[in-house]
């Protein structure tokens, strides 16, 4: 459809009687939370009342100063989720809204983008419907998406019978999205894309935003996709293109939550003459004051070590006012504290194995690089809950499976046989920890400890895990980094009461097409996660793999 030609006259160009209208003080409040604008934003259909300009035929929207939102990257991602380094790179939108054009694999990606864009338009070209349409059906992840955002397009169409001027987004409570959504209904048939190929929908796509880049002249028109080599081609011809950033929970992998923070040089000398201590159990508690609380986080862990003064590895427990209370952990690294046979051999081994063997914490995520000993620690912990202190009733595994190569087809057997080829990193952890648990036990004995070990272990698909609930159960998550949000909320749900979920991976060693550090399913849980009294997290930094293994992770 045709859409209405950008407006030729600025909002600045108001009446003398609009202007010498005394502003609110509600305008004023907000106008000192935000910078005013070089220019009162111009929008290409508003809602609000407009205000008659001396022209006969130009209107102009109600002025309002530029919030934060206009700042907001093409991408649909909000100003409050951003780092202040993107904040800064990002323009300050003076003139008209913002008109998206969204490519299908970003409908296919998060269904609910349709309502991430904030007060900016969304234009949907008819090959994009069309793709939709062909992916419909199935069972997998990606025809869920597709149903759920045709289902979205019914629900906005519903009482819409002319959309010929844009479809409201601001339906069933997203109040967040004042844009409108507009569909194709022009050929653009004169468009031509440098002799590329008429009949692929990715060139039907840009010669869209070739054709509205010409009839909305002056409008900021801007492709969002998720396909790497469409935002190239776009680009390259000269168009806006973007990646769809919304479900990203940062900008910066380096800003990812590490879990553990060193205490400053002069710690023990500024808290001596106010700190506070004392004895329950086998831990000691300390009660420490100073502007270093402000960026302490529950159930983060800090370590101080010093040549001259005594060291301190404890976890935080409690943060009032400029108070925090420090809880000294249990040393791991002792062979009297082993945990099934395995003792901690760095620092961060033992944080995580403080986090995985209390009962009090629900929910436990690791990350690090290839032989830091995330799996090991995992299994250990479970099996010393599981199978001595019985606090646990079965240790429950399960994986995304995502081949690094090419796919070998299709595996015979049980659900666990066909898991069984991708729980290769299970099998060489449970052979180390049952040779440790039998030695001097003979071969009898170590066949029955295996036996033991692997009646007590299931593997599971993450395909039938919708609508299941684990009671008492110890659950690990491996290779993490492969799966969506989504998903890792899909299986994180199914946790009942008594049951320990450990979720770990490697960010970099995504291999999952669309899915980076940043929009990871790992990510996103680490950082919504953190800070949470019965969750915990911590970034395993030294691999303990061999000499070899640490040396290719680092120059390879």
């Amino acid at each position: 459809m045709p859409l209405p030609p950008a407006p030729e006259k600025k909002a600045s160009r108001l009446t003398e009687a609009y202007l010498a209208k005394p502003p609110k003080a509600k305008a004023k409040a907000k106008a000192k939370r935000s910078k005013p604008a070089a220019q009162v934003q111009t929008t290409l259909t508003s809602p609000s009342p407009t205000v008659q300009a001396p022209a006969p035929a130009a209107t102009a929207p109600s002025a309002k100063p530029a919030t934060p939102s206009t700042t907001a990257r093409a991408t649909g991602k909000g100003a409050s989720q951003r780092t202040a380094k993107a904040v800064a790179r990002a323009p300050r939108a003076t003139g008209p809204k913002r008109l998206f054009v969204l490519d299908t694999n970003v409908l296919l990606h998060d269904p609910m983008s349709l309502f991430r864009f904030q007060e900016h338009d969304i234009y949907l070209p008819m090959v994009v419907l069309e793709e939709l349409d062909g992916h419909k059906k199935g069972m997998s992840e990606v025809a869920r998406n597709g149903r759920q955002t045709s289902r979205n397009l019914d629900m906005l169409l519903a009482d819409h019978a002319d959309m010929t001027q844009g479809v409201p987004l601001n339906a069933a409570n997203h109040v967040e999205a004042s844009g409108l959504l507009y569909f194709q209904t022009d050929s653009f048939a004169g468009e031509t894309l440098h002799d590329l190929p008429e009949g692929k929908a990715d060139n039907r796509i840009l010669s869209v935003v070739q054709g509205l880049m010409r009839q909305q002249a002056g409008r900021e028109v801007i492709l969002v996709s998720k396909d790497i080599n469409m935002r190239i081609k776009a680009r390259a011809l000269g168009f806006l293109a973007e990646d769809y950033e919304n479900d990203k929970a940062l900008d910066d992998d380096e800003l990812l939550y590490a879990g553990a923070i060193a205490l400053p040089a002069d710690f023990w000398s500024k808290q001596s003459k106010k700190i506070e201590s004392w004895q329950e159990g086998a831990h000691t508690y300390y009660r420490v004051h100073g502007p270093m609380v402000e960026g302490l986080l529950i159930n983060q862990f800090v370590y101080f070590e010093a040549p001259q003064e005594p060291s301190l590895f404890a976890r935080v427990t409690e943060l009032r006012d400029n108070s925090a209370v420090l809880k000294t952990l249990t040393d791991h690294s002792h062979t009297k504290n082993a945990v099934w046979g395995v003792t901690a051999r760095n620092r961060e081994q033992n944080f995580a194995l403080n986090l995985l063997m209390d009962p009090d914490i629900d929910f436990v995520s690791l990350t690090g690089q290839a032989g830091t000993g995330k799996t090991l620690l995992a299994l250990a912990a479970g099996l010393t809950q599981v199978l001595d202190q019985r606090r646990y009733t079965e240790i429950i595994m399960t994986r995304a499976t995502v081949s690094v190569g090419e796919d070998i087809g299709f595996l015979p057997g049980t659900e666990e046989e066909k898991m069984g080829p991708w729980m290769g990193a299970v099998d060489d952890n449970l052979e180390f920890l049952a040779k440790g648990d039998s030695t001097g036990a003979g071969e009898w004995g170590r066949a029955a400890t295996n036996e033991l070990i692997r009646s007590r272990i299931k593997i599971k698909s993450l395909n039938f895990m919708r609508g299941r609930t684990f009671l008492n159960r110890f659950v690990i998550i491996d290779e993490a980094q492969n799966l969506t949000p989504k998903q890792l909320k899909t299986l994180i749900t199914r946790a009942g009461p008594g049951t320990k979920l450990v979720v770990m991976g490697n960010l970099a060693q995504i291999d999952t097409p669309y899915l980076t550090e940043g929009a990871s399913g790992l990510t996103f849980v680490v950082d919504r996660f953190k800070g949470w009294p019965y969750g915990g997290h911590i970034t395993l930094a030294r691999g303990e793999r061999s000499r070899l293994a640490d040396f290719a992770s680092d120059v390879l």
